[in-house]
């Protein structure tokens, strides 16, 4: 009887597989490499793409306008209109605020870049929505709309909405593309419509386009809708009207508040609302280039004043919000009742500057899409420990900032810890534009240490703190504040009221000195010398400390780099010996436990 000799299967088995396997997996590392994985665009890219693949986008510079002129008044009939005396137009209304505005490039944006917050004028050609089994960052344009060179020259490179309509519900990864095109001899759209998969848009016209996909795919027991888009004139048959009446940009927005500035919501929803499992999702678009509205520079009121509101830990969400620690029964959507809340602290109150004192964002799962939930408020802001949780990292919160209406924040320097590292001047009402008052913005970070569990969710177990780089920036800043002569007296003081002048009747000569302005300092962890036992008046010994207390705990981070020593006590207001040792900085506010005000000297 013949042994079969298993050892000889095992050698012939082994001569077929390994090959086999060499072979599939050299396969699969040049697909990676030439298909999925093209970090640098070769010649190729550049044929397939056309000759538009390198235009960049007409934009809108709303961030260097020309300064009004002064208004004229006159009876028109006699063809003489009179200049208004320059003297009773204020400064800041003809001033550009240096301060306001992203750092990046507008121009830089080609057609084929996705920029939702650029502000230009460029049409869009077609529409159409694709499925992916994987994520686009994973695989890039894998899964766009076919190409052909003559397509893609005509009517534009696909440019893909980076936002999945299926994010909270469905099978596929489901994306809508456009194209941009600056050709003046191609139809462009001007209108958008959803509708179910039994209705058509009334009038219906040879100019409307359904796109072939269900902009509803892959998500489970949901009834097929679809949108269809009109083409209109092509530019060079537009007047001035039509041209600003274009759709220029498409954007997806999560949750039921409003959109981003200068866009509108295609209704109905494409994921409606259902309260504690999903939010709903819209199709937002913009028309024409809609110019984001420019804070004047921060001033002081003509009276002396100017009112600061500071608002900490909104806690904003992608929903409408849920109540918490409160004795309002019923309560829900709290983040609406915030706003309401804060609409009617602002008209009553008329603050020249709103400053958001970080955790904007609630994080811990509920704020996954920043740019739906930091529509919901503007003006300055820094960061908290919060607010880069969950989605967008900080430097593209900044952007997104820095594209709402009457925003201040700025990025700050690259090479420090954080971002939001900056510094806002206020000045005086008076044609010497003295800067009276600075604002110093930190960004305390967020956590410093934690670990990760199982399932790869990071928990953490110790807050940041404000770094030794950032003490040094704020020294140097600090060095390159001119010392003014105060108390200040403005140079027009007969315009300004009676209030400069009962001032000056109570103050002596000898009160005058040559120091730096006062300052404010805002940052979220407070420091642990914010906890520390608070002094006492001098003239009738009770304890400097007023507010609510041992509603928190100890919330400074646990390690620290010396800020206020090597900080703030050593930035003083003047080097002038017989000044003695008062600070620059006279308050530091802070968020993150209720809300601490830290006078330093007052």
């Amino acid at each position: 009887m013949a042994v079969f000799p298993f050892s000889c299967v095992g050698r012939s088995m082994r001569g077929i597989l390994l090959p086999t396997a060499a072979v599939i997996g050299f396969s699969c590392l040049l697909t990676y490499f030439f298909v999925l994985y093209q970090p640098i665009v070769g010649p190729g890219i550049v044929q397939r793409l056309g000759w538009q693949a390198w235009d960049a986008v007409a934009t809108v510079d709303y961030f260097d306008k020309e300064p009004s002129k002064p208004t004229v008044t006159g009876d028109p009939a006699d063809g003489q209109p009179i200049p208004v005396n320059d003297d009773e137009t204020d400064w800041w209304e003809t001033t550009k605020n240096q301060s306001w505005g992203t750092t990046d490039d507008i121009e830089s944006y080609p057609l084929d870049v996705w920029a939702p917050l650029l502000s230009h004028d460029t049409g869009l050609s077609e529409i159409a929505i694709t499925r992916c089994m994987m994520s686009p960052s994973l695989v890039g344009n894998l899964c766009a709309p076919t190409i052909t060179v003559e397509q893609d020259a005509i009517k534009g490179n696909w440019v893909r909405v980076d936002r999945d309509l299926n994010k909270q519900a469905g099978l596929w990864n489901l994306n809508i593309y456009y194209r941009w095109t600056r050709r003046l001899d191609i139809p462009l759209i001007t209108d958008l419509r959803l509708l179910p998969a039994n209705e058509i848009p009334e009038p219906l016209s040879d100019s409307w386009v359904k796109v072939d996909l269900s902009i509803r795919y892959g998500v489970m027991r949901a009834e097929p809708m679809y949108l269809w888009y009109l083409l209109g004139k092509t530019m060079n048959e537009m007047n001035a009207e039509e041209k600003s009446s274009l759709i220029t940009e498409v954007d997806i927005l999560f949750g039921e508040d409003r959109p981003w500035y200068g866009f509108e919501k295609i209704e109905p929803a494409v994921t409606p609302e259902k309260e504690g499992q999903l939010e709903s999702v819209y199709v937002t678009y913009r028309r024409g280039a809609q110019s984001v509205p420019q804070a004047h520079p921060l001033h002081f009121s003509r009276d002396g004043k100017f009112k600061i509101l500071q608002v900490a830990d909104l806690h904003f969400s992608v929903s409408r919000g849920i109540c918490r620690e409160t004795d309002i029964d019923p309560c829900v959507n709290s983040d609406n009742l915030t706003n309401t809340l804060l609409g009617h602290v602002m008209d009553e109150e008329k603050p020249d500057l709103v400053v958001f004192s970080g955790d904007q964002l609630n994080g811990q799962g509920t704020s996954w899409d920043p740019k739906s939930v930091l529509a919901k408020f503007a003006v300055a802001a820094i960061f908290g420990n919060h607010d880069e949780e969950n989605g967008d990292v900080k430097q593209e919160q900044v952007r997104m900032m820095n594209a709402l209406p009457y925003s201040l924040v700025q990025r700050g320097p690259k090479d420090i810890h954080g971002v939001g590292n900056y510094v806002l001047d206020v000045k005086s009402a008076d044609a010497s534009k003295t800067s009276l008052l600075m604002l110093y913005f930190l960004d305390s970070g967020s956590y410093s240490s934690g670990y990760l569990d199982w399932l790869g969710y990071f928990f953490p177990t110790e807050y940041d703190w404000i770094h030794e780089d950032q003490i040094n920036w704020f020294l140097q800043e600090s060095s390159k504040i001119q010392a003014i002569q105060r108390p200040f007296t403005p140079d027009t003081g007969k315009d300004f009221g009676s209030i400069w002048n009962r001032q000056a009747d109570q103050i002596t000569p000898t009160m005058h000195k040559l120091a730096k302005p006062n300052a404010m300092m805002f940052f979220h962890i407070p420091l642990q010398e914010s906890y520390g036992t608070a002094d006492r008046d001098p003239r009738t010994g009770q304890v400097l400390d007023i507010g609510l207390h041992d509603l928190e705990g100890f919330g400074a981070a646990k390690k620290s780099d010396g800020m206020f020593d090597k900080g703030l006590k050593k930035a003083l207001e003047s080097g002038h010996v017989a000044s003695g040792d008062i600070p620059e900085v006279k308050v530091v506010a802070n968020g993150h436990c209720l809300t601490i005000l830290t006078v330093l000297q007052r």
